[in-house]
């Protein structure tokens, strides 16, 4: 029997019951629904999450005060303060992979214009801080290396934080509360927008390094919280973290047979990490999501069953006329590959809908690629195939006499 001919059969034979081949494809429906949002928004999620990362700045490595052992116990990261300025300045001054460093220190404050106030992350920096993360100045000027070593108290703002105490009012040249110690405010930062972690980038006040540890931190030591390291190249990663861990294991006169008494890390590490984190979350929702089709399938396989019973006397006069077992077989599988095919179709659509209604309310990015709906469409022929191969075998092991004997 020739394809199109089986093609035709096979949809005259579904649209004989279209409601019973509607509500059998409803799983499928669902299945394939599920797998291509899910696949969607895990997609633009990792885009989204690797476009973030790169806006934390270019060639950039970060290290970390801690990881240390004692009495048996491993700190993580931050669990020591040990590092320095002077450790920032040496692995400027010292590694030749190293374009610029800027120590960080972390502490929170509220923020007061008026009657308006904020509560917002301060962050002490050196005057090339700007420079390291790519931020560009949206309005005003950034910290001067003048403003750090005198430690005058200047600040820039993060853009959420000038919405949220200037609104529409320029906010370069104004004055500011901060834990009650006036700041004039130099400029304000363009927006970033939120980091791979969730954090918001742009909530955010900087002021001189020098400033946070007489006025935040109450201190006349340089102790810091990070140190950011901007290289020449990615290229020579490997070159500088062995560098700069050589240097800080010498400054901090660590023993041989000692770990490190801080963490090095790089965007690299924490792309690579986010992405693992992202794609197993993908896999295990889809993993999820398949169920449906199986429970979809079983169905397309019972109702094929179901089908064959009904048929039976019209199988019984086709092979009367000539059909092979052959024919028989490949007119049922393909009437079960159809109805799987449609329902994938249908899926394939609302999947589509579905991931954009979640990207439109969350405001998260979608990705629906060529290769998913292909993988879709693949996923649900197979299943056709898979739970309609047995209905359409027992349809061809029919005896034809006794086919045309049934009632």
């Amino acid at each position: 029997m020739m394809a199109s001919v089986t093609f035709r059969i096979a949809l005259r034979a579904l649209r004989r019951n279209k409601g019973r081949a509607l509500l059998t494809a409803l799983g499928i429906i669902i299945g394939i629904a599920a797998v291509i949002a899910v696949i969607a928004v895990g997609q633009g999620a990792s885009s989204m999450m690797k476009a973030q990362i790169s806006s934390m700045g270019s060639n950039l490595v970060m290290v970390f005060p801690g990881s240390t052992q004692a009495g048996g116990f491993r700190g993580g990261s931050g669990s020591r303060e040990n590092l320095t300025v002077e450790d920032g300045e040496a692995i400027a001054r010292e590694c030749a992979a190293v374009k610029a460093v800027s120590p960080v220190v972390f502490s929170s404050a509220q923020a007061q214009y008026r009657e308006k106030d904020w509560a917002t992350s301060i962050q002490g920096v050196a005057g090339n801080y700007a420079w390291i993360r790519n931020w560009e100045i949206e309005e005003g000027e950034f910290l001067s290396e003048s403003d750090v070593r005198r430690g005058l108290r200047v600040c820039v703002l993060g853009r959420t934080v000038a919405r949220e105490l200037f609104q529409d009012e320029s906010a370069a040249g104004q004055y500011i509360r901060v834990r009650g110690i006036l700041f004039k405010v130099l400029g304000v930062l363009a927006a970033k927008g939120s980091a791979a972690w969730g954090r918001d980038q742009d909530d955010i006040i900087v002021i001189p390094w020098t400033t946070s540890q007489r006025v935040m931190q109450r201190s006349t030591l340089t102790r810091v919280h990070q140190l950011l390291v901007s290289l020449e190249s990615m290229e020579e990663l490997a070159f500088a973290r062995e560098e700069i861990r050589g240097i800080l294991r010498q400054r901090h006169r660590t023993k041989d047979d000692a770990e490190d008494d801080f963490t090095v890390m790089d965007m690299t590490e924490i792309s690579q990490m986010i992405t693992q984190v992202s794609r197993l979350m993908t896999l295990l929702l889809t993993v999820i999501a398949s169920i449906s089709l199986v429970v979809g399938g079983i169905g397309i396989m019972n109702i094929m069953l179901v089908s064959v019973t009904e048929r039976t006397r019209e199988i019984g006069l086709r092979m009367a006329v000539g059909a092979r077992r052959n024919d028989i077989l490949w007119q049922f599988l393909v009437e079960a590959i159809v109805l799987a095919g449609l329902g994938g179709l249908l899926g394939i659509g609302l999947g589509v809908v579905v991931a954009r209604i979640v990207g439109t309310a969350y405001r998260w990015p979608v990705m629906i690629t060529p290769g998913s709906v292909a993988l879709a469409l693949s996923f649900a022929a197979g299943v056709g195939i898979f739970f309609g191969f047995y209905p359409a075998w027992r349809a061809a092991r029919l005896n034809p006499i006794e086919s045309l004997r049934h009632e």
